[in-house]
């Protein structure tokens, strides 16, 4: 079992809106500041009088923490919530082109893949398009990805890397 929060679990308002703007943000904080490899970078929605994206560290070094707060972060310790939404986590990066599920969970932090509509667990050999685009998120203490069908037998994962904003066309 994958580990999230614990001693060295933070998070930071960061005041983003938008699960795009919060994953960019995510992933260049975590280049500028040298998240240590098997760190997860998750995001988070706060609803409320103040809608907002916070985003919580797991694995990072202290010196991670120092360096958002250098940036002006209030940093506090722990997670916000128990249902994150993976950005950066193992093996996310081998995460590309297609996959079978014994792949993806063999190889990245991910432990198992729940299928919408479906009862049961996919196969091992089932394949998943991910589109470079892989947001797993935590359920009871597990990181899982929900993914759909599509065309020619494959899943996707159900989040999109580029969606349609609500109206768009109004």
């Amino acid at each position: 079992m994958t580990t999230y929060a614990g001693d060295s679990a933070f998070w930071v308002d960061t005041e983003t809106t938008t699960l795009r703007e919060a994953d960019h943000l995510l992933q260049s904080l975590a280049a500028e500041l040298a998240l240590p490899e098997g760190a997860f970078g998750c995001t988070h929605l706060v609803r409320g009088e103040r809608p907002r994206v916070v985003l919580s560290f797991t694995g990072a070094s202290e010196e991670t923490r120092r360096g958002l707060v250098a940036k002006g972060y209030e940093v506090t310790a722990g997670v916000p919530d128990a249902a994150g939404r993976a950005v950066l986590y193992p093996g996310v990066a081998g995460l590309t082109g297609t996959v079978t599920v014994a792949e993806l969970v063999s190889g990245s932090a991910i432990e198992r893949v729940a299928v919408l509509g479906g009862s049961g667990e996919p196969a091992p050999d089932q394949r998943i398009l991910t589109r470079d685009f892989v947001r797993p998120e935590w359920r009871d203490g597990e990181l899982v990805l929900t993914a759909m069908p599509a065309a020619g037998g494959v899943l996707v994962p159900f989040e999109v890397p580029d969606p349609t904003p609500c109206c768009a066309d109004h």
